[in-house]
Formats: structure tokens, sequence, C-alpha cells
């Protein structure tokens, strides 16, 4: 086990009509926000009325900042930056899943910098300060509302980059699983493949001696696989609900990547097909991660061995310890055409005529590398793309 820092300040406030905490909970920050939210759905479940409710309640002046995509676009977070700034708004309250917050995150970064806030998405320059920000959790599969990340895509010439930084750790995160009653089925669906990929990530490791957490995200791993399929079948089943949410959050705070180094290079990989044909995340993860894994097993296949034994329960009758960890990989796949995701390129529509400009992009024209479980380069990432086809 590697040397580590945990560090999550993030309140998590759970459970059923908890959302009507949120202006008490502001409160203690600021007396005007930026709400901030998507195309609407927020509206026509109530949930919108409860939360501007509450905040009048506490007196707390709103602004309004809607229309975030999923993959969401630079040109809004520079709208929201803008409106911050003319109205001197210091607290940025998200309600809706991993694009919003992602947005309000990217905003809140950009409004105390001079300069471009996509400088910090492509590492040019380093966030030294951010507005607080809290959310609303209305879509369990980012992990966003605890997490230091957030992803935002620049429309200039199909960009999807990340930005990791505690000062965009939320302050404090509402998760009510009811809230989660309306979403469709195959928006339940693209959030399972989401969170299980944040927890595959670390899982494939080579750092050694982490059977903690090993048997963490393998936990993680199963409690939404069993899941899953309930909440689809009956999306009002509180416990699945709950399960499902929570590990969503546990999946990307971090707790499971403690003392390891993780992989990432799914991520890499499929951010680029998400930033080119705005596919959802969870889907273009659902194609990427099973190829990814044909292409790297054997460089760990002890590793692979045990993720099949214990997540998906392959016994050892197989004749060779490739056949496990392949018959692992299978079941996977399996699993998300169980739950109508699309496990091939060609499935989702996507053809093969760029799969050198992904690559490129992926490895800034060759210059270096992604993932750490193997380090793949660009000929190895046209290659992935070409197995999921």
């Amino acid at each position: 086990m590697d040397n580590f820092t945990f560090h999550n300040p993030t309140k998590i406030i759970f459970g059923k009509a908890t959302e009507n905490k949120v202006g008490t909970e502001v409160k203690k920050y600021s007396d005007k926000v930026l709400l901030c939210y998507g195309s609407g759905s927020i509206k026509k479940t109530g949930l919108y009325d409860r939360v501007i409710n509450s905040l009048k309640e506490n007196k707390i002046d709103y602004f309004e900042l809607s229309g975030v995509k999923p993959n969401p676009r630079l040109s809004l977070v520079k709208q929201g930056i803008k409106l911050c700034r003319e109205e001197k708004i210091k607290f940025i309250l998200a309600v809706g899943g991993g694009s919003v917050i992602d947005t309000a995150k990217a905003i809140a970064v950009g409004v105390p910098y001079d300069g471009d806030v996509w400088d910090f998405y492509i590492g040019k320059a380093r966030p030294k300060a951010a507005l607080p920000v809290a959310t609303i959790l209305t879509i369990p599969a980012a992990g966003s509302e605890a997490s230091n990340s957030s992803v935002i895509t620049n429309e200039d010439g199909c960009y999807k980059k990340g930005l990791s930084s505690n000062y965009i750790l939320p302050v404090f995160s509402i998760l009510n699983p009811e809230l989660t009653y309306s979403l469709p089925a195959y928006q339940t669906a693209c959030g399972a493949a989401d969170m299980m990929a944040h927890i595959m990530e670390r899982y494939f490791t080579n750092t050694e001696n982490v059977e903690l957490t090993d048997r963490l995200c393998e936990a993680s791993l199963k409690t939404i696989i069993n899941n899953v399929t309930k909440a689809i079948e009956d999306p009002e089943d509180y416990n699945s609900r709950a399960e499902i949410m929570w590990s969503a959050t546990i999946g990307h705070n971090n707790l499971l990547g403690t003392g390891r180094v993780g992989d990432w290079a799914s991520h890499a990989i499929e951010h680029e097909l998400s930033a080119i044909y705005d596919i959802a995340h969870g889907a273009g993860l659902s194609i990427i991660f099973p190829a990814w894994m044909k292409y790297v097993y054997t460089h760990d296949i002890n590793r692979f061995l045990q993720f099949s034994a214990r997540v998906w329960d392959v016994d050892f009758h197989f004749s060779s310890p490739e056949e496990i960890a392949l018959e692992g990989i299978k079941r996977m796949i399996k699993f998300f055409k169980a739950i109508d995701l699309p496990v091939t390129l060609t499935e989702a529509g996507i053809s093969d005529d760029k799969f050198e400009e992904m690559a490129d992009k992926c490895t800034d024209f060759g210059k270096h590398t992604v993932g750490n479980f193997v380090k793949l380069n660009r000929d190895d990432i046209v290659n992935i793309y070409k197995l999921a086809k």
C-alpha cells in the first residue's frame, strides 16, 4: 500500500425529503446564490419549487443559470462566470447530475481567475481559489457531488478535459434517493456504468498489498450490479435507489483509491468519444471498458482472475487462467447488455473514421501516454477503438 492523504470535507445529507434543508444549509455561507440546473426536469418533478421555497424561507436571493447539457459546455460555464461577477454572487448551488455539478465547479474556479477558465482544464494554470459549491443530486452516476473533479467540453475543437482540485470539493451535498424515481431506465443504466467505471479505474492497479480497498471496490461493484436491475424494474424502489446513490458517491470520493494508483485510461479514451459524438458518458464507458480489458488483461492476469471470481462469480472450472479472465469480461458485457447499454461502437452508431483523430487528441498527438496499469500510446488507443468496434 502506498502513502496517502485522504481529505474529503463534503458534508453529506442523505435521505428522504432532505432537499427541504437546502436553504438552512446555504444560509451558513451566503445570502445570495447562483442556482444552476439543466433542461427543466426539476420543475416537472416539483423539486425546483421546493428548493426555491427553502431559499425564500431563509431570505436568500437567487439567480438562475439553466440549460446545462450532458457533456457540459464551456460556453455556458463562461455565461455563469459573467453572471456571478456582474451580480457579485459568492455561492453556487447545483441541482442536477454530474453535468450540472461539473458546470458549477467550473464557474466556481473561473470567477476569481483573471484568465480563461479553460486554462485549468488544459493544465496551463492551477486554481488558487474558488467560490463554494453545494449540490442537490438528482442523477447518481458521476460522483461529482463529493469529488474534487470536474469535466467540461470545449465546443471549439470538440475537446473534453478534466480538472482535479480540492478547491472544488462541494461544501455540502444533499442526496435524496426519491429524487431519482423519475429517471428513465436508460439514464439509470448509464449511471450504473459510470459509477462502475470509477471503481474499476481504481481497482486495476499495479500497487500491491491493497486488500482492504480491493474488497471495498468489489463490494461496491456487487452492490451496484445487484441493485440497478431492481431500480429499473421498479423505479420507486427506495432501498435499491439508496444503495445505488450511495455507491455512486463512495465510488468517486476517492476513499476506494486510497493507498493505490488508479488507471484512468478508459476515461481518457472515452472522453474523446463523447466530445465528438456527444454520447452519454456511461454508454461510452460500457463500450470502452470491456475493450480496454481485452487489450490489457495479460499484463496482470491474477488481478483479472480476482475480478472475475469476486465480482462476477466465475468459478475455476475453466481450463486456463486466460479463460477465467475472459469469462469475467464476458459476464460484464452480458450485464451491460441486460440493462440495454451499448457494448460496441457499431451499436452506438459510431463509425471508424475518427479513430486516428481521437487517439491523437487523447495523447496530445503522441506527446504522452495514458493510463497507469498499462501505459498506452497512440497506436494502443487506436487498437482499443478497433476492439470496441
